[in-house]
């Protein structure tokens, strides 16, 4: 008796916040987004199809046979699914640029990606609760939901392009404070998830874990890997593989508690423990990819600058 008016807040705070959490970290995207972001795919077509397959197509497969092959419980399963569909983070482009990826491309993926995933997140949701859940067809996302998500998503992305179009100057100024501010919602939001799992969040993470590490090295492995093998230059493969490998978790996490979508507090555990491992795997990649350029640059080496 003691616990329910406490989970009774924790639900409270969470339903209220999670709208204001994905609309700031949507604005503060947008107002660091142009058109001219979106002209951009046609100068570096090929690196953006690979990366958008990659990201579309490839990863929920190989997230698919993850979840499978760890055994994971049926709603931590579907928030995997979740994370596997939501697009590259605002911080990959942070990554990139200190790992000398290229910046404008994640830019570029980032803005293609979080529109495709109006179409491309219900589909991988719809898919992974039929399979996953005895009742998916009643919590996958159906139209209405769909037009819940696009405007959700969508909406503070075309303001803060919006914003930055008519006033850059205001952009500027404010693009700094909202980034860090979504970083304290993001913050704020997975500890009310914690706080309200917190019976079974220590059983949550080690069933997870595993699952999201692996997963996650594997996204950074096949967004570097897939354009090399392509003929991708070094920096544009550097770019995707930051895009692939680190995931905008907030939104797995928003579509997971939102009462209006699955309302499911255990399904956002995985895109909360997928948003904390992956920082320490994003930054051990980049330095094993710029470790033989760096060390050669402080001993003087010939070949102390990357080609490409």
């Amino acid at each position: 008796m003691v616990d329910r008016p406490e989970c009774t807040v924790g639900s409270t705070l969470i339903s209220a916040s999670l709208p204001v959490a994905l609309f700031v970290v949507m604005l503060g995207l947008g107002l660091s987004l142009t058109v001219e972001d979106f002209r951009r795919v046609g100068r570096h077509s090929r690196a953006v199809v690979i990366a958008l397959v990659c990201q579309l197509v490839l990863l929920p497969v190989i997230c698919f046979g993850l979840v499978l092959a760890f055994g994971l419980p049926a709603a931590l399963a579907v928030g995997m699914m979740l994370v596997a569909a939501s697009p590259g983070g605002p911080t990959a482009n942070l990554y990139s640029h200190l790992f000398g990826g290229h910046v404008a491309l994640n830019v570029t993926l980032t803005a293609v990606n979080t529109a495709l995933i109006v179409v491309t997140l219900p589909i991988v949701v719809n898919l992974s609760a039929a399979y996953f859940l005895p009742d998916g067809a009643a919590l996958g996302l159906q139209f209405g939901k769909v037009f819940q998500v696009f405007l959700m998503v969508l909406v503070p992305v075309a303001i803060g392009m919006l914003v930055r179009a008519r006033v850059p100057g205001v952009a500027d100024r404010l693009n700094r404070p909202v980034r860090v501010l979504s970083v304290v919602v993001l913050v704020a939001v997975i500890s009310l998830v914690v706080y309200a799992e917190r019976a079974n969040i220590a059983d949550h993470v080690v069933a997870v874990g595993a699952a999201a590490v692996t997963f996650n090295v594997i996204s950074l492995l096949i967004g570097y890997g897939a354009p090399r093998l392509a003929g991708v230059e070094h920096r544009a493969a550097i770019a995707s593989g930051f895009e692939i490998g680190v995931h905008n978790t907030t939104i797995a996490v928003t579509v997971a508690l939102s009462p209006a979508l699955l309302n499911n507090a255990e399904m956002a555990i995985p895109g909360a423990v997928y948003g904390i491992l992956m920082h320490f795997a994003a930054f051990g990649f980049g330095f094993l990819l710029t470790r033989r350029r760096v060390l050669q640059a402080v001993s003087g080496g010939p070949a102390a600058v990357e080609p490409g």
